[in-house]
């Protein structure tokens, strides 16, 4: 009987110990925190969309003709014509437009990737060299933009730490561990509006320097709210 008692004492030790380990963190002393961060970069993903059409030659040179030169042309700034230019529509062949009841002009559109603006700007006034002068910016975007995330997540957290520390060291007391970490719909990406670009022509760049293009730096917001336990 007494040895059932006392197996009995016991369980009911472990039983409150176990309550007391695994209470809710509303039940502690806490503070809530807010953390924040952001960071911008260049966007090394820049996605250019070139139209050749015959009606730039006026019915003069053939389609195929124009796409050699403008293939030569990217080849010779680099391109990988690989890797870095496709088709837009495979059934761009059979596209054309209907200028007046005679003239019926074929038309194609690639899109050319590149990793600067510097390299952007050398395809469009490229283009224009060789007198193409449909070329516009498609989109823009980051290689690395997952990890790019994951480090502004973090940045956050320590950005909570920070204020978390500060608070409570005004209060002589001690941040204990992380309670509860919860994040809000992010991080958010702002990405730069696509603007649209175009050359016409060669006459307006004869006169000067080649222009200089660039792109507004990409932004990747986080926002995290952490509970830290006060010791």
């Amino acid at each position: 009987m007494k040895k059932q008692i006392l197996i009995l004492a016991f369980l009911l030790v472990a039983a409150l110990v176990q309550a007391q380990d695994s209470k809710n963190f509303i039940d502690q002393n806490y503070i809530e925190v807010t953390g924040v961060a952001y960071k911008e970069v260049v966007p090394d993903e820049i996605y250019l969309n070139i139209q050749i059409n015959e009606k730039d030659s006026k019915g003069k040179e053939s389609l195929a003709d124009v796409e050699q030169r403008m293939l030569a042309k990217l080849e010779e700034l680099g391109i990988d014509l690989k890797e870095q230019v496709t088709l837009n529509d495979l059934a761009s062949n059979f596209q054309f437009y209907l200028l007046k009841r005679t003239d019926i002009f074929a038309s194609k559109e690639y899109t050319v990737k590149v990793d600067s603006a510097a390299l952007a700007g050398d395809v469009i006034t490229g283009m224009a060299d060789i007198g193409i002068s449909n070329v516009s910016l498609d989109r823009v975007s980051y290689s690395k933009e997952e990890e790019l995330k994951m480090e502004v997540k973090l940045m956050a957290i320590r950005n909570a730490k920070e204020k978390a520390n500060l608070l409570v060291g005004a209060l002589d007391q001690q941040v204990g561990k992380a309670l509860h970490i919860q994040e809000f719909d992010n991080p958010r990406v702002y990405r730069p509006q696509a603007m649209e670009m175009k050359v016409r022509g060669t006459s307006s760049l004869d006169a000067q320097a080649a222009p200089e293009f660039e792109f507004d730096k990409l932004r990747v917001d986080a926002t995290i709210q952490v509970k830290f336990a006060i010791d």
